[in-house]
């Protein structure tokens, strides 16, 4: 059964590898897996044939038979489990790499999501500044205890997992704010990441549509 995801036909990143379509595409090569992409414009994100696979009309989804999925952290943890490569064997590991998975989503993503936020949709206002230096210092706090973490280790809990694939993706939304260079071994840690070939591949691969949408 091909595996189906869906993606931006024109994606905000600017072809940055930031859309969370680069999770599943990654993943998919760490595993091997063969998929298809479905490009969507933002209105079709919102029609009745996509809110039936996304009810909140967004990105991605993934289909395999009959299953529909939609979350990208979900839909990362579907493939982990079901193919070798992202998860180890041995229970109790496993069960840490899981634990980073939710980490990244849960712990290390929202404040910097909350910054991405502030600086589109909020740079205009009188408060923008001081607000931007609250998000700013509740990043720093995680990336410290992150930093403090992951030590000179190349991966959170030894081989690379699905933890760290959603990790260093949720790290990379801080290109361009200076930030992650104050933490060397987290910037090394994500330029280990970027370094991996089935991370090259999905970045290509992703890259290429928007520079599709660009040159049409």
């Amino acid at each position: 059964m091909t595996i189906t995801i869906t993606a931006f036909e024109q994606s905000p990143d600017g072809g940055k590898g930031l859309a969370r379509d680069m999770r599943v595409r990654w993943a998919l090569e760490e595993v091997g897996q063969p998929y298809d992409v479905r490009l969507l414009s933002f209105s079709a994100m919102k029609e009745p044939a996509h809110l039936a696979l996304h009810p909140f009309g967004q990105i991605p989804t993934y289909e395999e038979g009959g299953l529909a999925l939609f979350e990208s952290g979900a839909i990362v943890f579907h493939i982990a489990e079901h193919h070798a490569g992202l998860l180890p064997d041995d229970a109790m590991a496993r069960a840490r790499a899981i634990t980073w998975m939710f980490a990244a989503l849960s712990t290390m993503e929202p404040p910097i999501v909350d910054r991405e936020i502030a600086e589109y949709l909020e740079g205009n206002e009188s408060w923008y500044e001081q607000r931007l230096a609250g998000v700013d210092e509740r990043i720093r706090t995680r990336l410290s205890e992150l930093s403090s973490w992951l030590g000179d280790a190349d991966w959170l809990d030894g081989a690379f997992s699905a933890g760290d694939l959603l990790m260093v993706l949720v790290l990379r939304r801080l290109d361009g704010s200076g930030i992650l260079n104050d933490y060397p071994n987290l910037s090394a840690y994500v330029a280990r990441g970027e370094a991996r070939p089935a991370y090259k591949r999905a970045y290509k691969a992703q890259s290429a549509v928007f520079t599709a949408a660009s040159s049409g």
